[in-house]
């Protein structure tokens, strides 16, 4: 299934608005619970300034997706971090010089290079500058549809990378907050019986979703924060937990059975964000994005 979406703007900033992650919200909602679409394969690809949209959605809702790729977009703002664990690709005439698309989609690469050899396993990607292409690429991109479909998306990541962009988000993977801001910067993982805090903003209130997939709910769990212990004992299963969890996508692999609450160190030392190129000014969108299924 095929899904095109009309941009619910046709601002040029329209990707640095809340309704637009809304509605992809809700696109997948219906079409999962309508269409039985199954969640763990929905895919989001754009063109030009919808490319600058999958730049701008792919990281703050990389839960959603099981893989995305970007033609010859912009990403303005955008950073990679978010997208540990989804797979992304990057397509880009070698001519396509306007607004530097072509130089910032090599920079793109690059950090996302620099990402996955500092995290084995994690940040797959494909870039690719097509040679002697300018903003249309003669479909040489298409290549991205069968990449894409080679996976699936993982719900329940070993470890997730968490930063809030101007669009904000209450849930991400196994992760929740009640007051989500810009900036929020949130890097957890979790082995065995174990979720290690690794870098959260100061007195933080996170919630830790989990289910017996991840862990033996049987067993205590232990959650810690640079060698200090925030919680130890025993998390129980809860059907307002499943029930919350269910509503707040209608996603029902994403659902989870129980919770637990901590409050992140006062005064953490955080680990360094990762440092990037500066990119070129914002380009002016021509194009809204597209969400295949």
């Amino acid at each position: 299934m095929y899904v095109a979406p009309r941009a619910p703007s046709n601002e040029w900033n329209l990707w640095h608005q809340a309704p637009v992650d809304q509605l992809f919200d809700r696109l997948i909602e219906d079409l999962v619970i309508c269409e039985r679409v199954d969640p763990d394969r929905v895919y989001l690809m754009g063109y030009s300034a919808g490319g600058d949209g999958v730049y701008q959605l792919a990281p703050r809702m990389a839960d959603r997706f099981a893989a995305a790729s970007m033609m010859a977009g912009h990403p303005n703002d955008a950073r990679p971090e978010g997208l540990r664990n989804l797979p992304f690709a990057i397509h880009v005439g070698g001519n396509d010089g306007a607004f530097d698309r072509n130089k910032v989609a090599a920079q793109w690469g690059v950090m996302l290079d620099a990402l996955a050899q500092s995290d084995p396993g994690a940040y797959v990607h494909q870039v690719e500058v097509h040679a002697g292409k300018g903003h249309w690429m003669d479909r040489e991109d298409a290549s991205a549809v069968p990449w894409m479909a080679k996976y699936t998306r993982n719900a329940r990541p070993q470890k997730v990378v968490w930063v809030q962009d101007d669009v904000t988000h209450p849930r991400f993977y196994w992760l929740a907050v009640d007051e989500p801001k810009q900036g929020q910067r949130i890097v957890a993982e979790r082995q065995g019986q174990e979720i290690n805090i690794l870098d959260a903003p100061p007195a933080l209130a996170l919630r830790i979703l989990l289910d017996d997939a991840m862990l033996d709910l049987d067993k205590d769990v232990r959650v810690t924060q640079q060698g200090k212990e925030l919680f130890v004992g025993r998390v129980p299963r809860s059907k307002a937990v499943i029930e919350r969890t269910l509503q707040d996508r209608y996603d029902p692999k994403a659902a989870f059975t129980a919770e637990v609450k901590v409050i992140t160190a006062a005064a953490p030392v955080l680990a360094p964000a990762p440092t990037a190129p500066t990119a070129p000014a914002a380009p002016v969108a021509d194009a809204p994005a597209s969400s295949p299924h």
